[in-house]
Order: C-alpha cells, then structure tokens, then sequence
C-alpha cells in the first residue's frame, strides 16, 4: 500500500495546514500532526466542523499528551480503517526516570520513587542502562496502564480508575521491532520505539524504570510512523 494510492489531494504536501472552510473529498484519507493537549476524537470534531463531513473515523488513539501521525478516515474511506490500525508504530518518546505516575505519563500524578537516592541511580551510566533494554525487543507480555481506553466488563478502564475501583488488565502480547537511544541525558532518556499495534508505550516506560528499581513515566511522547508513513508528511491542524 502506498501513499499513491491514496485519496489525498494536494493539500496534504509536507508542512501544509486545514484552514477553516477547506473542503475534501468525503472519500479521503487524512494525515494529521495531532498537537498536545486534545483527545484524538477531538481532532475529529475539529475536522468535521472545518471540512464539513459527518462520517469520519481515527485509525488508532493519541493519548492528549502525545503528539504526532493520526490517521483520519472520511466518508467511505472508513472501510479502511483497519488496513492502518494493523501497521507497525513508530514513536519517539522522553521518559523520566526516579518517578513514578499513576497514569505512566506527565498528565497524572507525578511523584519520586524511592529508589531515586540510591548511588546506583545517581550515577546511572549509561552502559548499564542499555544492558535492560534487550528485555523489552521481541515478543513481550505487556500489561495495560489502568488509565487506558481498553474495556473491563463493559465500561472504559480509565473510567474505573478515575473513580478509584480496582481495575485488573490481563498481560497481552506485543512485538516491539527495535528500541534505539536518541539522547541519553540522565535522569532524562530520550527512545525511538519501534512496535506493534496494541503497544503501549507508557508501559514500556513503567516496566523498564520497575526493572531499572527506580520508577519511570512518559514526560514527552510523539507518534512519527504509521507503517510507511511519516508525521513529516502530515499536515497540521489550525485553528
């Protein structure tokens, strides 16, 4: 599948924007640099209200704290959906280590972990770090975050968890293709991951500072593949 045979005029060249009032094709597929701060479905309702088509549908949520490559299917491209959700991921993500988030990310509560004044983790090299990585490549058992979007008896995960109930997620399996270090500036790693559909990076983020006996959360997070597609080629959303 290539972006030729897509159904995106133009517009969608690197670095462009959707103005209000441009129209599209109701049978187009969307490539959106999802800013901070909004919910993937937000970026919906914007779209819909800007280009004026009802049936749209994402290809695979953005956390509000994640930026990056959302995929928008309008019209009857919707069929398609699927096609994108079962692409590898590709995301570049700032974990903090030495605390700890009940949600795995900078949007939930933050605190230090214990392990965050012991001289191992003061002067964590960097040789040491990477020797845990290994761990994590391959196929892996992955529990999902409590704050998560996943379904528990019918109700959304994060609906439990907000409400204080007890939410019990079963490990899944995931494949994660490669984890590269792009900036090792400790307490702050900054990680390309390459994964599976179904991965959750805060996770990845949790379980690694767990091993680690430090702690670890998402501080940054942005989605820059969807298979072959960029977030370069995406386009942003203006108001």
């Amino acid at each position: 599948m290539s972006v030729d045979n897509l159904l995106v005029d133009d517009s969608c060249s690197n670095g462009s924007s959707l103005q209000q009032g441009e129209q599209k094709n109701s049978s187009d597929i969307l490539f959106i640099d999802k800013p901070k701060g909004i919910t993937s479905f937000g970026v919906i309702r914007e779209l819909r209200k800007k280009l004026n088509i009802k049936k749209m549908g994402h290809a695979g949520t953005l956390d509000p704290l994640a930026t990056g490559l959302l995929i928008i299917a309008c019209g009857k491209a919707t069929k398609r959906i699927s096609e994108f959700m079962g692409l590898p991921k590709e995301y570049v993500v700032d974990i903090e280590f030495g605390k700890t988030s009940n949600t795995y990310d900078a949007d939930g509560s933050v605190t230090p972990h214990a392990g965050s004044h012991l001289p191992e983790f003061l002067a964590m090299p960097r040789s040491h770090f990477e020797s845990f990585l290994p761990q994590f490549i391959g196929d892996i058992l992955q529990t999902p975050p409590i704050f998560s979007a996943l379904k528990v008896k019918g109700r959304r995960a994060y609906d439990l968890a907000r409400t204080g109930q007890a939410v019990h997620l079963e490990p899944r399996k995931v494949h994660v293709s490669s984890i590269e270090i792009l900036d090792f500036s400790w307490p702050i790693v900054r990680l390309r991951i390459a994964c599976s559909k179904g991965t959750y990076i805060r996770s990845i983020a949790h379980d690694l500072g767990q091993v680690l006996g430090c702690g670890g959360y998402v501080k940054e997070l942005r989605r820059t593949k969807i298979g072959g597609y960029r977030v370069e080629d995406a386009q942003l959303l203006v108001n």
